[in-house]
């Protein structure tokens, strides 16, 4: 299974990818922004993202917003993992067709979970 994580933050795009690798998922793709990751999904073939909310150029809600809205990128699993924790924006991420969303600081387990649930609900 193929990781891509977004995220303009090293130190963020680190913990992400050590937790993808304990959790035994070492295929994974980094980009600094929603535009990058978006020129990555339509050359390369990804099994789940994991994207922050706030980048710059394009960030993680239009991210998933465009993603969704591709025919043959809408069934990727989309998991947001942002600071944002406004109703509002949940609501909008929501919305948007977000597959699961976790709030920073998050720690291993809560990762492992959410990842574990946008899965299932993929394969329900």
């Amino acid at each position: 299974m193929r990781f891509l994580v977004v995220d303009d933050f090293d130190t963020m795009v680190r913990i992400i990818k050590n937790v993808l690798g304990e959790l035994g998922h070492n295929d994974v793709v980094t980009a600094r922004n929603g535009e990058q990751a978006y020129q990555i999904l339509t050359k390369d073939k990804i099994d789940f993202i994991i994207s922050d909310w706030n980048m710059p150029v394009m960030t993680g809600i239009e991210l998933l917003k465009k993603v969704k809205a591709t025919p043959a990128m809408a069934n990727i699993p989309f998991l947001m993992v942002t600071a944002e924790a406004e109703k509002d924006n949940i609501v909008e991420a929501i919305q948007a067709k977000v597959d699961q969303y976790i709030l920073k600081p998050f720690n291993p387990e809560m990762l492992a979970q959410k990842i574990a649930c946008a899965l299932h609900k993929k394969n329900a």
